[in-house]
């Protein structure tokens, strides 16, 4: 098991590599991933049910203790990234079913990268998991809610279909999780080292077959929807970090509500895509999911620089 830990947490630190390595693979030799696409809703499941295994009593009562903290980041988390969305796939020539792709991702929970990248950056790693847990929770609920009033128009599916669909995939895989870990915490503790290889073949697997399907409609207008996919990140860790701001939170506060809001659930996109759409609206998730596992450690990284010089430059003045 110490062995498969540490290839796990290798693979877990080099996510971003994988995610791009595969995604290219699948769009050079599509017909090697396909077959993955049926599967694509139990693979997120999976995910859940990690998170589900990983989640204490603990980061729900960081709800309770700091309230008004949680509920900035997940109004940020709802209203920002679902707003950008609609904006971006309105305003932008692009076809009907990448714009409601767009709109999908934007309207998703936080991503639990998000937690990872927090911690990297020296924010405030409680509440990011406390804003991603209560996000995640309230999704079935809000995300097909806001697809309807930002999508309505292009939807054939109804909002409960959609709801069903979340509870599903989201909500029933981390109250097993959670189940499992409250009966069995010795067994999931020694499991929980080998989950970041779970979860990364998961994802993986997700993205490359969402590449691979829609292989010619990305060699058409890949760069077009990468360009969206990473003004739609890039504004949404931007207006994240200014939204924290405006509500005098400190700066740990501020980089883990940037990140929470920049890092969507992509896979949950995806998998909504697949399950209730056309393969193409699946398309702008499997390009999040790869960017911003390249964006999110450098956001980190530039965090945690800034930090160091400015404790840097404080030793110097006091000393």
């Amino acid at each position: 098991m110490g062995k498969l830990a540490k290839i796990s947490n290798f693979v877990g630190n080099t996510f971003a590599i994988w995610v791009l390595l595969f995604a290219a693979f699948a769009f050079y030799s599509p017909k090697t991933f396909t077959w993955i696409a049926p599967y694509i809703v139990p693979l997120l499941g999976i995910v859940m049910f990690g998170m589900g295994l990983t989640l204490s009593v603990n980061d729900f009562k960081e709800v309770l203790k700091r309230p008004k903290e949680v509920l900035i980041g997940v109004v940020a988390q709802f209203l920002i990234m679902p707003l950008l969305a609609f904006l971006l796939s309105h305003y932008l020539p692009v076809p009907r079913e990448v714009a409601l792709g767009i709109i999908l991702v934007g309207c998703c929970p936080g991503g639990t990268a998000s937690n990872v990248m927090t911690y990297l950056a020296k924010g405030d790693t409680a509440l990011s998991v406390a804003v991603t847990s209560v996000s995640t929770i309230l999704a079935p609920i809000l995300t097909p809610s806001l697809i309807l009033l930002l999508a309505g128009k292009w939807l054939s599916v109804s909002a409960a279909s959609l709801f069903w669909s979340i509870v599903k995939v989201v909500l029933i895989p981390i109250i097993l999780g959670l189940i499992v870990q409250s009966f069995f915490q010795k067994q999931v503790k020694t499991c929980v080292q080998i989950l970041p290889l779970v979860s990364v073949i998961a994802i993986v697997a997700i993205v490359a077959a969402v590449v691979g399907q829609n292989q010619q409609a990305i060699a058409k207008s890949g760069i077009e929807i990468f360009l969206i996919v990473v003004a739609h990140n890039v504004l949404g860790l931007l207006l994240g970090y200014w939204f924290a701001k405006l509500f005098r939170l400190s700066v740990p506060k501020q980089k883990a509500i940037s990140i929470e809001v920049g890092m969507q659930n992509s896979g949950l996109g995806a998998a909504l895509a697949t399950a209730h759409f056309s393969p193409l609206a699946a398309v702008p998730s499997a390009i999040f999911s790869v960017w911003h596992n390249i964006s999110g450690p450098i956001v980190a990284t530039y965090f945690r620089k800034k930090d160091e010089k400015q404790e840097t430059s404080g030793s110097t003045i006091s000393a």
